[in-house]
C-alpha cells in the first residue's frame, strides 16, 4: 500500500482516503442503490440530479474505482460499490443507533425500537406477535418502527446495527446467537407434509421419516428460510445421507403450484412447506387428510422429527427499558397456527 507524508511528517495511507469521504457520499450512494436511478433518488434526496452525479463522481475519485455502471435502464452496483453500499448502510445506521441512544440517555423524545419481521413467516404468528408487540409497547411509552428484511437475512440485521430486534427461526438444537444477541423462545412449528395418493403409504395419516426421504422432496428455496432448509435437510440425511431437496425454478413460493407439480412428476415427489403449525396443534391433525388438490393428500410425520423454534432476537447493549418490552412480549404470546 502507498505511504504518503502528512504535513507534520507522519506517515498516511493512501492518502488518507477515508477522511475525504463525507456522509452524504454515503447517503447518496444508498439513495441511488434503493432507487435504481440517479433521478428518483435525487428526487428522494431533495437535490438536483448535477448535484447528485457530481458528488458520486468525487466519491469514485476519492475510492479510486468506479461504483457505478451508468445504463439507460439505470444503475448498477460494481463489485467495489456493492461493497461499499454495504459498508455505508452499517455506518449510517450504527450513527442513527449512537444518535438515538444519546436522546434517549438525555430524556429527548420517546425510545423507539426497529423490529424487523421477515417474511415468509406463518400469519398468525406474524400477526400475532406484531400485535402483542404494539400493545405493549404502548403501554411502556415506546414507539415502534417496523422494518422490511430481505429474504434470508435472519438475524443479521441486528448484528448490523440496522435494527433492534427481530423476529425468525432458531435451531431447535442449537439454539444459542452470536454474540452481542439475546432471545426468547416463542414455541415451536412444524410444516406441513403432502404426498401423492398414488404412492400409497401413509396409513392413518402418518409416514416415517424414512418413507418421506425415498421421495422427491420439493421445499425452498434456501434463500427463503436457510435455518430451516439446513436443519432439516440434516435430520433427512440421517436416514439417506446422500439426500437433496428437489427445488424447480418455476415453484417460488407457491404452494399450489409445487403440489400440481408434485402430483403430475414421474417419480414419487412429495411436498415439504416452511414451519406453519404450532407443534402438536390438534389443528393440524385434524384437518382433512385425503381427498387434496391435484391428488395429493396431507399426512404427519411419525414422531414430529422436523421442528422449528420461533424466537424474538435482540441486540443485548439495547436499554433495559426496551428489552423488557421485548421480553413481555414474548412472555405472552401464545403460539397459534396458521392456515
Amino acid at each position: 500500500m502507498t505511504q504518503g507524508m502528512r504535513e507534520d511528517g507522519s506517515p498516511s495511507m493512501a492518502g488518507d482516503t477515508y477522511h475525504r469521504v463525507e456522509m452524504r457520499h454515503l447517503r447518496y450512494l444508498v439513495a441511488i442503490a434503493d432507487a435504481g436511478t440517479f433521478t428518483h433518488a435525487a428526487e428522494r434526496m431533495f437535490v438536483t440530479q448535477p448535484t447528485l452525479s457530481q458528488q458520486i463522481r468525487r466519491l469514485e475519485e476519492i475510492i479510486g474505482t468506479p461504483l457505478l455502471d451508468r445504463r439507460r435502464e439505470g444503475v448498477r452496483l460494481t463489485d467495489a460499490g456493492a461493497v461499499l453500499l454495504e459498508e455505508s448502510r452499517t455506518v449510517l445506521s450504527l450513527i442513527e443507533h449512537g444518535v438515538r441512544r444519546s436522546r434517549q440517555a438525555a430524556g429527548l423524545g420517546r425510545p423507539r425500537l426497529q423490529f424487523v419481521i421477515p417474511p415468509q413467516l406463518p400469519e398468525g404468528l406474524a400477526a400475532g406477535t406484531a400485535a402483542r408487540l404494539w400493545s405493549v409497547a404502548a403501554m411502556a411509552g415506546v414507539d415502534v418502527t417496523w422494518l422490511e428484511a430481505p429474504e434470508g437475512a435472519g438475524f443479521s440485521l441486528i448484528s448490523q446495527r440496522r435494527a433492534d430486534a427481530a423476529l425468525g427461526w432458531v435451531r431447535s438444537d442449537r439454539v444459542v446467537l452470536p454474540d452481542p444477541l439475546d432471545f426468547m423462545s416463542l414455541g415451536e412449528f412444524e410444516p406441513e407434509v403432502w404426498i401423492p395418493a398414488r404412492a400409497g403409504i401413509g396409513e392413518g395419516g402418518v409416514i416415517r421419516l424414512a418413507e418421506l426421504a425415498d421421495m422427491d422432496v420439493l421445499h425452498g428455496p434456501r434463500r427463503a428460510s436457510p435455518v430451516t432448509y439446513d436443519a432439516w435437510l440434516e435430520v433427512l440425511r440421517s436416514v439417506r445421507p446422500d439426500f437433496e431437496f428437489t427445488d424447480p425454478p418455476p415453484l417460488r413460493h407457491s404452494l399450489s403450484v409445487a403440489l400440481a407439480f408434485a402430483a403430475t412428476a414421474e417419480r414419487l415427489t412429495s411436498v415439504l412447506t416452511g414451519p406453519l403449525w404450532a407443534a402438536g396443534d390438534q389443528a393440524a391433525g385434524t384437518r382433512p387428510q385425503s381427498g387434496g388438490p391435484d391428488g395429493m393428500v396431507r399426512v404427519r410425520l411419525d414422531g414430529r422429527p422436523l421442528i422449528a423454534t420461533a424466537a424474538i432476537a435482540w441486540s443485548t447493549d439495547l436499554s433495559r427499558h426496551l428489552q423488557q418490552v421485548l421480553f413481555d412480549t414474548a412472555d405472552s404470546a401464545p403460539v397459534t397456527a396458521t392456515c
